[in-house]
């Protein structure tokens, strides 16, 4: 018994499964590169640097306010509050103690929540306000108003609420 051609089910290829399947390969791979391509398109990737040589300098630059700082005996406490910053600041030499601060906090991965603060203070205690801070990692960077040293410190919020800041130790 042998079938010939006329004999077999003949069933159209749009109703086998087969064709699909090999189909659906190739088109869910250029469906997950458009959407790759509209998620680079709108958002912005801000850790990029475009001049590393520049950043390499200022990587340099940075170092040596941290040792200026260590070389004036500095340390600092900060006390972080809901709405407010108090940042008591000690030197070997108490004249060399500013008489306004500069205080960066920032956050790590959101540029946007950033915040400059300028604080006057008297004898080494400096007190201001600033905008409340979410919970997460923070970075406090201290300065002179003549930018000749800087302090760098990190609170994880809410449950660190005083950071001692002390170029000296390592």
């Amino acid at each position: 018994m042998s079938t010939t051609l006329t004999d077999r089910n003949n069933v159209r290829w749009y109703r086998q499964g087969w064709p699909w399947f090999l189909i659906a390969l190739p088109a869910i791979a250029v469906i997950a590169g458009l959407i790759t391509l509209v998620i680079a398109i709108r958002t912005w990737d801000g850790l990029v640097v475009d001049d590393y040589y520049k950043e390499g300098r200022a990587i340099v630059q940075t170092i040596g306010r941290t040792e200026r700082a260590r070389e004036l005996g500095l340390s600092a406490r900060v006390k972080i509050r809901s709405d407010a910053l108090r940042i008591e600041l000690a030197a070997r030499d108490a004249a060399s103690l500013p008489d306004k601060l500069i205080v960066t906090v920032s956050h790590p991965t959101r540029a946007g929540l950033d915040q400059v603060l300028t604080l006057s203070g008297a004898n080494g205690v400096f007190e201001g306000g600033m905008t409340a801070l979410g919970a997460g990692r923070w970075l406090f960077q201290l300065e002179d108003e003549s930018r000749s040293w800087r302090m760098n410190g990190t609170a994880y919020l809410p449950t660190e609420t005083e950071i001692r800041m002390d170029p000296s130790v390592s």
